[in-house]
């Protein structure tokens, strides 16, 4: 996608921005968010014990790590504004995390543009509703209003 002038920002609010493509959330990468952030909850890197006191298939994904590849589906998904030279995690004002990501399953992120405002001659705060899918999957792995603030030249 081009660049978005910001004057046009506004012709975007409502629309979806963008689709990612698939990330595989294998059972390596479980791992090693869990010895990055020393999460080792069961759940996360014990299968059997997953199944048996867990009450899932096997072991799932950190919710967080779920939630930590959306910067890698903004490359895809999010809208490029013109002129921005940096992009800038602002936060979230709504996160839900709806359902589990089972190791070997494939997320994605869904961008919609829910708000643009000017901070001044040289930021704009953008809002997105995201939603992580998970692949063969109807319910979304999260729901969430993911706030960046661009900063132009």
């Amino acid at each position: 996608m081009q660049p978005v002038p910001p004057g046009q920002l506004s012709d975007w609010i409502g629309r979806e921005t963008g689709i990612s493509g698939w990330i595989e959330i294998d059972q390596a990468r479980i791992d090693a968010f869990a010895s990055c952030t020393e999460d080792f909850q069961f759940i996360h890197v014990d299968a059997q014990r997953a199944r048996e006191q867990g009450g899932f298939a096997g072991t799932i994904a950190h919710g967080f790590l779920s939630l930590s590849l959306l910067s890698r589906f903004a490359i895809d998904a999010a809208l490029p504004v013109k002129g921005a030279n940096t992009s800038i995690n602002y936060g979230f004002e709504k996160l839900r995390f709806l359902s589990p990501v089972s190791s070997g399953a494939s997320i994605r992120g869904r961008f919609v543009l829910h708000d643009a405002l000017e901070r001044n001659t040289s930021q704009w705060l953008l809002s997105y509703d995201v939603t992580v899918e998970v692949k063969d999957q109807t319910k979304p792995a999260i729901v969430g209003r993911w706030l960046t603030l661009q900063v132009t030249n």
